[in-house]
């Protein structure tokens, strides 16, 4: 309690804040693997932390950033091979006119260098398309470029030279033509007097609410597009990297290669580190004279655990892991839905997952009153956690590290089973 009230008296009021039953954080002092640990010794499940892409504290990670630290930090005015050594391993993963890096120290930080690429790139073009629901970063450009912000409490609506496209429902069966979403969005740029320099989209969307595009969607979405001039830039910051199991990227599974790819946390298991990639052809035009420098991105320290943090993926095989673990997850919770009325909606890729939670399944209103309670008595009873996102805060999200096992899904089933039946019981789903 003393911890809590001294940080409500030195960080800002609005700082984001996982309160459970009782209204006072946990207090986390150690991770391992998918697992937190509180002050008071109690082990949680961690299904939500995607940022620890190989697990917590992955000891060949902490010990290459940790040399790293002790030997030299600093930046790259100078050669140093690890910051090389791991654009070259991040490229080898990506189709081939991807090519170039750019180190950034943020997922924000990316997309806002992404924005200045495409503006760069189509002079005279400033208007941009994005998703209904789409989070692509705090920065004040960025937050320009989220309906997730924008549209929510304390945001300032859409602003003028931001088109978005709805998102697809398949649940619904809502908004499903890529190719017609796309040319309203170009038409409204016409009608506001300019042009699309870029379409941002995440190739999942997350803050959407856990949202597997239909099949195809990219296809149309990009190839109108292009026929306009604007850039496609794939926002894979909490999606991509291996997550989706059946894929490095998740674009992949679109058959659609981006003009530009913008990453984030995951690949430096923590670190705070980024890479957009793009073609030779648009780091060219984005090198018009002005020099590009980040004082913190690539650091030699981003570099050795961007290096140790692919390795470990690549060796420990979590991409292939993502894949078992992701499906034996996926057929778990959808038997569990035939059971529950109230599981609208399970989908996904990989171990990237929600859970649509409606007031019933013919209306499919969503219920974010259950939702919370979900998230509640998930972490109060049972020590798992989850959190809950969705334009309608209705969406149990599940995005654990990647070294997720069969063990820990039977876990969070099991654990949400248990939940959903004492609801039951007293008149809940």
């Amino acid at each position: 309690m003393q911890l809590f009230k001294r940080r409500q008296s030195s960080l800002g009021p609005n700082t984001a804040t996982h309160v459970y039953q009782g209204g006072i954080p946990l207090h986390i002092v150690r991770g391992q693997g998918c697992h937190l640990y509180c002050s008071d010794g109690t082990e949680y499940l961690d299904c939500v932390n995607n940022v620890a892409h190989v697990g917590h504290c992955h000891p060949e990670v902490a010990q290459a950033v940790s040399q790293q630290l002790i030997t030299l930090n600093t930046n790259v005015r100078y050669l140093h091979s690890s910051v090389v050594d791991f654009a070259e391993a991040l490229v080898s993963t990506l189709p081939q006119q991807l090519q170039v890096c750019y180190y950034v120290n943020s997922g924000s930080e990316c997309n806002d260098l992404a924005l200045r690429i495409a503006r760069l790139a189509r002079p005279g073009a400033t208007h941009v398309a994005v998703m209904a629901g789409a989070y692509h970063g705090h920065v004040s450009s960025l937050i320009d470029l989220s309906p997730f912000k924008f549209n929510g409490q304390g945001g300032g609506g859409q602003p003028a030279y931001v088109h978005v496209l709805p998102c697809p429902d398949t649940y619904r069966g809502l908004n499903l033509d890529g190719k017609a979403a796309a040319r309203a969005a170009i038409e409204g740029a016409h009608a506001a007097g300019g042009k699309l320099c870029a379409f941002f989209c995440e190739s999942i969307l997350s803050c959407g609410g856990q949202v597997v595009l239909p099949k195809g969607y990219l296809q149309d979405v990009y190839r109108e597009m292009r026929a306009e001039g604007a850039l496609c830039v794939a926002d894979e910051v909490q999606c991509g990297y291996g997550r989706a199991g059946s894929n490095f990227w998740v674009f992949e599974t679109q058959d659609v290669a981006p003009d530009i790819l913008t990453t984030g946390k995951p690949i430096g298991n923590g670190f705070p580190m980024s890479v957009l990639v793009t073609s030779r052809e648009l780091a060219k035009s984005f090198s018009n004279g002005m020099e590009y420098f980040n004082t913190f991105g690539g650091c030699t320290a981003a570099g050795a655990a961007g290096l140790a943090t692919f390795q470990v993926l690549r060796r420990e095989r979590l991409q292939e892991n993502a894949a078992a673990v992701g499906a034996h997850l996926l057929h778990r919770l959808s038997m569990l839905q035939k059971e529950h009325a109230c599981l609208g909606d399970v989908r996904g890729m990989g171990l990237m997952q929600g859970i649509e939670i409606v007031t019933d399944p013919t209306s499919k209103r969503p219920d974010s009153k259950l939702a919370a309670e979900l998230r509640e008595q998930m972490a109060v009873r049972h020590h798992v956690l989850v959190a809950i996102e969705g334009p309608h805060n209705n969406i149990v999200k599940i995005k654990p590290p990647l070294c997720f096992s069969h063990k820990d899904a039977d876990r969070l089933v099991d654990a949400l089973s248990d939940v959903l039946a004492s609801g039951k019981a007293n008149g809940g789903c």
